[in-house]
């Protein structure tokens, strides 16, 4: 079953649990579906979609002074477990050669290439400028 199969199960589910904060969330995530090109969309495209639903929804706390909602603690667990910064490092340990690149942050795309969406670009940016 996909992500977004998934979505549309738990939607229904959170509809007749009456639980709407999560309905509202989820429709939320099925209205980005519609503003896609295809309707059928790979699990990448849609966490592609939540982290873009996740960092406005960050953004706009931080203008607003805010440290989390709700709205937010659902859309992150619909995204994979992030990798942490010990993980990121020892890979990057026994896997990277930086003799091979003119400068470190060129490693970037082996490393969200070898993670892929459970990575979190800024951390391995920081990891990079700390080497």
């Amino acid at each position: 079953m996909s992500l977004q199969e998934k979505l549309r199960d738990e939607l229904k589910i959170s509809i007749k649990a009456r639980d709407t904060e999560r309905t509202g969330a989820i429709r939320i995530i099925i209205g980005e579906f519609g503003r896609q090109l295809t309707k059928e969309l790979s699990d990448e495209q849609v966490i592609a979609i939540i982290k873009k639903l996740v960092k406005s929804e960050k953004e706009l706390l931080a203008s607003a002074g805010k440290d989390s909602s709700e709205y937010l603690t659902i859309l992150e667990g619909y995204l994979p477990q992030q990798v942490g910064e010990v993980e990121i490092r020892a890979w990057i340990d026994t896997h990277i050669d930086f003799s091979t690149f003119k400068n470190k942050m060129q490693a970037m795309r082996p490393i969200l290439a070898h993670f892929g969406s459970s990575a979190d670009g800024n951390i391995v940016k920081m990891i990079l400028e700390s080497l």
